[in-house]
């Protein structure tokens, strides 16, 4: 049997990290298996659903690199490229399920009533074979028992959740069903819907819910719990993924900064873990900042102009050499990229901005005469790299019977604003000797 599994999101203004999160549980099992991985929209609620919702869906799944393999082509297909493999809309498969009402009242199986449609439930309890929880045995309850029949067809002619998800898991051979554990209260009516059809249900793996760490359950307004807090705050997507994947489950040697291609290889459902799961910002803030220590340099750039640009910062007005060697500087020294603009605005804006509390510390008459020396120091310089400033800063200390850091700290206020950063020596250098004399300039006449 091949493994066939399914996303299926209903687009509803946002993309939850929990759906997230199961979206990459059904990819990783179907990249385990050789399987396929179909991607398919619930659309059937008109009024709340919005070709807006829908995108944010999509480029969520993009943005964290998980590409479905199955869906209808969208777009001119007459290119090259055949057009984009879009997802399945349920809104577009009326014609299916209209078909399937027809053969459940047909047998006897469903019946009308005040205008609706009522699905025949069976009457004795139901085992839900489950590959995470176990065993689930489903009674029915004091309000089923007197009348156990549940609606497909609503009497505006629209049809119910519960049925058409489970027709297009049995039309599109959905081998296993692998979703949040919210939905288990549902499953029983699901699989007297396949019975009812003659057909055997998928395979379920019910996984474990993401709580705050109070052990509330996430909603809209947590933060965090959107993904587009991470798309919008400077979180690299391989983190976030990674993260995401230690959300219910754990390799067997509790590692935790892990590659994807190593993931999919370990990946399996008998390993996701049975309890909730606890959303940890702190825990995934640590390990973003550990990928953004260890991409390449290049990802690191690429993500870094991104941020900046979102910040109202075009990188593009400066030379290229200039802008990869002040987006080193700050490699291994962020958690998001959100921080960067802060962090490395001064590279890339002719006025400097003072932090106002540095100010009354560093620009002290006292640092007048010594930051006029160092700038007498550096215009002297031949050579303008971070050695020849490193030196000239250390020999002007020497000079004035200073200690090092008490240049240092006037020094970088005036070339930057700040009181920390990328390295002092290396951030002058990259400034470069005309930008850091004026610079040091504007400061020594702000100190009078």
């Amino acid at each position: 049997m091949k493994v066939r599994v399914r996303f299926a999101p209903s687009p509803t203004g946002y993309l939850h990290i929990g759906g997230a999160r199961t979206a990459l549980f059904n990819w990783l099992y179907a990249r385990h298996t050789g399987g396929t991985f179909v991607l398919r929209i619930e659309d059937t609620d008109a009024a709340r659903n919005s070709q807006e919702a829908v995108d944010v869906i999509l480029q969520g799944l993009r943005w964290l690199g998980l590409e479905w393999d199955e869906g209808p082509i969208s777009g001119d297909a007459t290119g090259p490229s055949k057009g984009d493999r879009g997802p399945y809309f349920q809104s577009q498969r009326r014609e299916n399920y209209q078909r399937r009402v027809e053969a459940l009242l047909s047998r006897g199986l469903a019946y009308e009533h005040e205008g609706a449609i009522k699905f025949k439930m069976q009457r004795e309890a139901i085992t839900i074979p489950d590959l995470v929880v176990g065993d689930v045995r489903r009674e029915l309850t004091d309000r089923e028992a007197v009348d156990p029949d549940f609606v497909i067809v609503r009497s505006d002619g629209q049809p119910v959740f519960h049925f058409v998800n489970v027709i297009d898991d049995l039309e599109m051979g959905i081998t296993h069903v692998i979703r949040g554990e919210d939905h288990l209260s549902n499953t029983a009516k699901h699989i007297a819907l396949f019975n009812a059809f003659g057909v055997n249900p998928p395979h379920y793996a019910h996984i474990p819910l993401i709580l705050n760490q109070d052990g509330s359950k996430m909603s809209k307004r947590d933060t965090g719990a959107s993904l587009a807090h991470y798309t919008e705050n400077g979180y690299a997507p391989e983190a976030v993924l990674n993260y995401l994947c230690l959300l219910g489950w754990s390799p067997k040697n509790n590692r935790e900064k892990m590659p994807m291609s190593e993931v999919v290889e370990l990946f399996d459902l008998p390993q996701i873990l049975r309890h909730n799961a606890k959303f940890d910002l702190e825990k995934l803030n640590w390990l973003n900042g550990e990928y953004l220590r260890d991409i390449g340099d290049d990802r690191f750039r690429e993500l870094g102009v991104h941020a900046l640009a979102k910040a109202g910062i075009d990188t593009n007005q400066y030379p290229l050499d200039y802008v990869k060697a002040a987006l080193d500087t700050c490699k291994g020294k962020l958690k998001t990229f959100a921080e960067l603009p802060a962090y490395a605005a001064f590279y890339f804006r002719d006025e400097i901005v003072y932090d106002a509390e540095a100010v009354k510390k560093d620009f002290v008459p006292e640092n007048t005469p010594r930051l006029s020396k160092l700038r007498e120091a550096f215009s002297a310089l031949a050579s303008f790299d971070s050695d020849s400033v490193g030196a000239a800063l250390a020999a002007t200390a020497k000079e004035l019977g200073v200690k090092n850091g008490v240049l240092v700290h006037p020094a970088r206020l005036a070339c930057t604003g700040n009181t920390s950063g990328p390295s002092l020596y290396h951030l002058i250098a990259i400034l470069g000797k005309e930008k850091a004399l004026r610079r040091m300039d504007q400061a020594l006449e702000k100190m009078g």
